[in-house]
Order: C-alpha cells, then sequence, then structure tokens
C-alpha cells in the first residue's frame, strides 16, 4: 500500500512523498476498504500542504479531500454498498492507494461512470448545485452572476444553472475563454474590471440579479455585489487572490445587501446521509450521461506526486491533474 506523507508543511513538491504503509486490513463492523482509483489534486489540497488551509493535523499527515474507489470488502451491518461498488469518501487522506473508511463515509455512485470524471464528483458537483438551491429560492427565468467562470465550479454553475432556466452572467480574466463558456449555456460572458457593474447592467438590459458568486475575494466581492439588487446575496466561497473579501458598509447598510459564505461540508451536514447520497445519485446520473463534465489536464501514477504537484501548480493547464494509485486510469 501507498500514500502521500506530509512530515512537514511547506512547498508541497518538496514536502511530499509517496511512501510504502502497511495495509488497512480487513473491514471491522460498520467500516468499508476500498482501492482508490484516482485522486484529483485540489486548491484545498495544495493548501493543505502548505500548512494554511483550515485543517492543520498534527504530522505526519496525508492530504486529500476526495478519490473515487472501488470497494473490495465491507464489514458487519453495511448493506448500501457491496465489493465491486464504485464509492467516493467523504472522509479525508485520500492520497493513498487502499482506504478503510466509516461506511457512512462511503457514498455509492453509479456504476459505469468514467473513473476519471468520478474522482472530481465529490467536491465540485454539489458545491455549484447547493450554491444555486440552498442561499436564494431561484426560480427560471432569474439572473445569477459569478467570477472565475472559467474554474471547475464555475463551468458547473453554467451546466446546472441552464438545466433550471436560471441566466447567467459569468466574469472571468480574460475574453479567450469565452466560447467555451457559451458552449456551455453561458447567457453572458464578460471581462472583469473596475466599471464590470455598468457594463452588467448594459449586457443584461437592466435586469436584476439576486445572487452573486465569488470565488476571487479582495476587491472583486465588491465588484459583484455592485452587481446586484438592493437586499441581494453575495456568497464568497473561495479567495483566489488570497485576500479576505471586500464589502462596503454601503453595500450593507444602505442596500441591505446580505453576505455570507459558503463550505460545503457545512451545508451537507445539514443533510441526512439518505439525502446527502441523493444528491450524489443524482450528480452522478448527469455525470453518466455527459451533462456534467470536467476537463482532465493529465494523470500521474503516485510515485511521481512530485511531478504532478509541480504540474497543477503551473499555468496554462487544460483541466484537473489527477493522480491513479493503481494506474487504472490512464
Amino acid at each position: 500500500m501507498k500514500k502521500i506523507v506530509l512530515n512537514e508543511y511547506g512547498v508541497p513538491e518538496d514536502v511530499a512523498r509517496c511512501a510504502e504503509a502497511p495495509d488497512v486490513g480487513a473491514p471491522s463492523p460498520g467500516e468499508v476498504v476500498f482501492d482508490v482509483i484516482a485522486f484529483p489534486l485540489n486548491p484545498a489540497d495544495i493548501g493543505f500542504c502548505r500548512g494554511n488551509y483550515r485543517i492543520k493535523p498534527p504530522l505526519p499527515a496525508t492530504p486529500g479531500a476526495e478519490c473515487v474507489g472501488r470497494v473490495t470488502a465491507v464489514g458487519d451491518g453495511v448493506s448500501h454498498v457491496k465489493p465491486g461498488d464504485l464509492v467516493i469518501n467523504l472522509a479525508r487522506e485520500n492520497w493513498a492507494s487502499q482506504r478503510r473508511v466509516k461506511a457512512e463515509d462511503a457514498v455509492p455512485i453509479p456504476a459505469g461512470l468514467d473513473l476519471k470524471q468520478a474522482a472530481m464528483l465529490r467536491i465540485n458537483p454539489p458545491t455549484a448545485l447547493l450554491m444555486l438551491t440552498d442561499l436564494v429560492d431561484l426560480k427560471p427565468g432569474d439572473w445569477v452572476i459569478q467570477n472565475a467562470a472559467n474554474s471547475a465550479v464555475g463551468r458547473l454553475v453554467i451546466t446546472l444553472a441552464k438545466a433550471k432556466g436560471i441566466r447567467t452572467v459569468n466574469v472571468t480574466r480574460r475574453d479567450d475563454v469565452f466560447p467555451e463558456l457559451m458552449a456551455l449555456g453561458a447567457d453572458i460572458c464578460l471581462t472583469d474590471g473596475p466599471d464590470l457593474a455598468e457594463r452588467v447592467r448594459a449586457a443584461t438590459g437592466g435586469a436584476t440579479i439576486p445572487l452573486g458568486l465569488d470565488a476571487v475575494s479582495g476587491s472583486a466581492t465588491a465588484r459583484i455585489a455592485a452587481c446586484l439588487k438592493d437586499e441581494g446575496t453575495i456568497c464568497t466561497y473561495g479567495s483566489m487572490t488570497g485576500e479576505a473579501p471586500s464589502v462596503s458598509v454601503a453595500d450593507v447598510v444602505f442596500r441591505g445587501m446580505t453576505f455570507t459564505g459558503f463550505m460545503l461540508g457545512r451545508f451537507m451536514a445539514r443533510r441526512t446521509a439518505e439525502e446527502v447520497r441523493a444528491i450524489y445519485a443524482d450528480l452522478g446520473q448527469q455525470m453518466l450521461k455527459g451533462a456534467i463534465h470536467a476537463p482532465v489536464d493529465s494523470v500521474y501514477a503516485i510515485e511521481d506526486i512530485r511531478e504532478a504537484l509541480i504540474r497543477v501548480q503551473t499555468g496554462g493547464r487544460d483541466g484537473k491533474v489527477l493522480v491513479s494509485p493503481g494506474g487504472e486510469v490512464a
């Protein structure tokens, strides 16, 4: 069994190493054992390696917020999955070739899923979905504006919003991605800038926008807020700038804006295990039909974790970087 181990926090490609580890053993009652087929390298994982993520466990530690695996054994009392099933794991420490987890953390997903896509099912698709359903009571025809629209979550927001009849204004740093976003179903694409609110009003014909999604933070948060209707909701779910979100006193006090944040675990915790499984079953079916799809840049062996980490921090990539511990995904 191999897993990625951090003995210190720091530059990811310098501190993460592939190590041999004992086999996880047979499952106890209420546990599931599965082989990890693939895992993506996410921005949160990079922050984890650097030691500046919200979770900073004692060392040595193993990163990994998500993965897809195939069940090899189940303990007594486990009935919702069986050997051979594909699962995603709600627990962490997934940069490994094998996992043993509590049964409730192993969520079954449809057989036949593209394994690369399945590796990216746990976090980004439900994040996009729940931001469209849980923050504001959106109706068909309503508008949503988002920055970082070319990100994995941003692309999913476009796709899922289109399916619900919700219109999107999509803000990016550059315009060469506009054709791809329009092909996904984007209604309007604009580059960010100080006059964003004026250009949004012109492009939408002065439409009222009740919800803004912000993954950039810093002054970008205020630019999105300026595009919303009075008493609209601005939600920050990431910080590409590394800065705190900035919202003016005028927006909060005089315009009555609601400023909130989104973290998937917090919103999932409001739901029962059955409801969580239902969400993933639905998203899995959409993925199976090709309605949900994320580009993949490259796939690495677990032994090549250094090269994979360098690649994921390199600009100009065309999608996610994945690692396949068993070589099942090429």
